[in-house]
Parts: C-alpha cells; sequence; structure tokens
C-alpha cells in the first residue's frame, strides 16, 4: 500500500501547483499607433505579442525600407515567400474586385501627394492627380504564385486599409492556436474579440461619435456600445485625420476614382465581420462610397453587419444600421 501512496502523493503536489489562467493585458505602441490586448492564459504573453507585432512590422510597415512592402515598393524584390505580404496583397484585390475599386491598396502615390502616406505632401493640382494615377489602380498589379506582377513599375502599395486589422487577425490566431478561447485584440482601433472578459461577459466594445476635431482621440465620446463575441469590429472616419487649406476641410480618405479626397455626408463607418483585415478594408470602402451605396453593398456580403453615421443637410447626426448590427447594440 505504500508504493501506491507515494505517486498519488506527488501527483497531488504537481496538480496542486498547475499554474491558473488569468486575465493578463498587454498595451504599448506599434504601427504608429496604440495597441490594447487582453486574454485569459496560465502565462503573461505581453513580450511574445509585442514580438509578433514586430515581426509583422517586418513584413508590411512601409515606413520600414527593409520590409517587405517597401522592397516591392522600391522593385528591390519581384517575388517573396512571405505569407503575410502575399496574403494581404490577395485579400486587397479581392476586396477591390468586391468594392469596385472603392478600396484600393495601389492609391499610394496619390496619398502620400496630399500629405497623408509616408510621403511629404506636395503641392496637389489635377495635372499632379492626373500623372500619378496613370499607375494607379488595382488592375494593374497581380499575383502569380510568389510573384508580384506589375504593369508599371511605378506602381507603389499603402497597405493601411487593411493591415492594421490583418495584424489583429495575427495575434488572434496565434491565440487560437495556443488554445486561448477569451480574448480581446484591438489595434489602433480595429478590434477581435472572443469569449467572455474578467468579468464573465462578452465583450463589449465602444463606437466613437464621430467629433469633427484632430484631437477627438483625446475627447471621446461614444456614440454606442455593443457586444462582441467572436467576430471583428473596424470604424473608418473622417473625424480623425484630416488637414484644412485655403478654408477647405480635406480628408485622409481618398477616392481612387477621382484622386481626391472624399466629400461626403458619411462621417463613420463601422463594420462587423469575421476577420479584421476584412471589416477594415470594407469600413474603408464605406467611407468612399458614401452613406447610400455603402449600405446597399454592405447588403449584398453574407456574415458583415454595418452602422454608418451621417450628417442631415440641417447638420444633425443619423445613423443607418443593418439589423445584425442593431442586434449587438447594449440598450
Amino acid at each position: 500500500m505504500k508504493k501506491l501512496f507515494f505517486p498519488f502523493i506527488a501527483i497531488a503536489f504537481v496538480a496542486c501547483t498547475s499554474p491558473i489562467a488569468s486575465y493578463y493585458t498587454s498595451d504599448g505602441l506599434i504601427q504608429g499607433t496604440s495597441y490594447h490586448i487582453v486574454y485569459k492564459h496560465k502565462t503573461d504573453l505581453g513580450a511574445t505579442i509585442l514580438n509578433q507585432l514586430h515581426r509583422f512590422d517586418t513584413s508590411l510597415s512601409a515606413y520600414m525600407a527593409e520590409s517587405t512592402i517597401s522592397r516591392v515598393n522600391t522593385n528591390q524584390i519581384t517575388e517573396t515567400d512571405d505569407t503575410l505580404f502575399l496574403n494581404c496583397l490577395r485579400r486587397a484585390l479581392e476586396i477591390s474586385e468586391i468594392t469596385g475599386g472603392a478600396m484600393d491598396i495601389t492609391v499610394s502615390p496619390i496619398v502620400n501627394a496630399w500629405g497623408f502616406g509616408f510621403g511629404n505632401k506636395e503641392r496637389v493640382s489635377q495635372q499632379l492627380i492626373d500623372s500619378l494615377r496613370e499607375f494607379c489602380g488595382y488592375t494593374k498589379i497581380r499575383i502569380e504564385g510568389n510573384r508580384i506582377i506589375k504593369a508599371d513599375p511605378r506602381i507603389q502599395l499603402n497597405a493601411n486599409c487593411l493591415a492594421q486589422g490583418q495584424s489583429v487577425d495575427f495575434i488572434a490566431e496565434m491565440f487560437e492556436q495556443m488554445g486561448i478561447n477569451d480574448y480581446m485584440v484591438e489595434i489602433g482601433g480595429e478590434v477581435r474579440a472572443k469569449g467572455l472578459n474578467a468579468k464573465g461577459k462578452v465583450w463589449r466594445i465602444g463606437v466613437d461619435k464621430p467629433i469633427d476635431d484632430t484631437t477627438a482621440m483625446l475627447n471621446r465620446e461614444l456614440q454606442t456600445i455593443v457586444s462582441l463575441d467572436n467576430r471583428s469590429l473596424s470604424t473608418s472616419g473622417n473625424y480623425h485625420k484630416f488637414f484644412i487649406e485655403d478654408g477647405v476641410k480635406y480628408s485622409h480618405t481618398i477616392n481612387p476614382a477621382t484622386g481626391y479626397p472624399v466629400q461626403s455626408n458619411l462621417l463613420s463607418a463601422s463594420i462587423v465581420g469575421p476577420d479584421c483585415i476584412t471589416t477594415d478594408a470594407l469600413a474603408t470602402a464605406c467611407m468612399v462610397l458614401g452613406t447610400e451605396r455603402a449600405a446597399q453593398m454592405c447588403d449584398t456580403l453574407p456574415e458583415i453587419d454595418y452602422y454608418l453615421i451621417y450628417s442631415a443637410p440641417d447638420g444633425e447626426l443619423k445613423t443607418l444600421y443593418s439589423k445584425g448590427f442593431e442586434a449587438m447594440i447594449l440598450k
């Protein structure tokens, strides 16, 4: 009997000292913005998360000269096995087709000319825009295997319209592989959540009221709050990034069809879907399409819900949203 007693004690001891899963928070700055990540696990994964985010930057940060996207832009490489970059470009081209070009990853030269990209603002004229549009357009680039084929070597990519969403998916999928089922990943306002928070409730995510102010992030006011479980939420708006020149407001959202900043009564578009790379890209496309066309497009897409905030002729804020989004709003 004694021989059986000691193994039992050993097993009991190991079980008692096994780590218990707790909620951890990881915060910081990355990609020129902030991130806030909460997850339930047995150990603190803060260092791992930061390392993975830096790894993501080496693929898709246009501000890093040695990143894959920068080397593609400068034609240093025409072939790559970087799956993060290839997946981003493939999804960008797919969503460009879905949105009729309202979201276009190739508008980088025009975005730079307006001072919203990784270049310095130029003196914009119709002649300049026309010259830049000659080598912009998602139909002028394609992927064959691991090869990136440009119709014009001057074509440059700017993944800001979906890369932050992809980085959210990147971390969320890492959690999934580790068996973590309760988490909330937020990077630059793009969110993906699953399971329950530390209070044992479904994650609650706020949608900002579109305050027409460059300091809006410091003076946040929520328009509504939604419950989010195993879905992603992205919001795009023209109230954070803009400049005023000669009394005219220019938003950071560029219409690829015209080469000019969008002029619309749509102030913000919040999109919910299964993955964040898709919701991020669609939110951008909605801002280009405007209120009615954005709603019409989203209504044709399965698993996509939307919440649009627009300005009525009298200046009053109005909303237009899908039934699926309405079901997520906390009363």
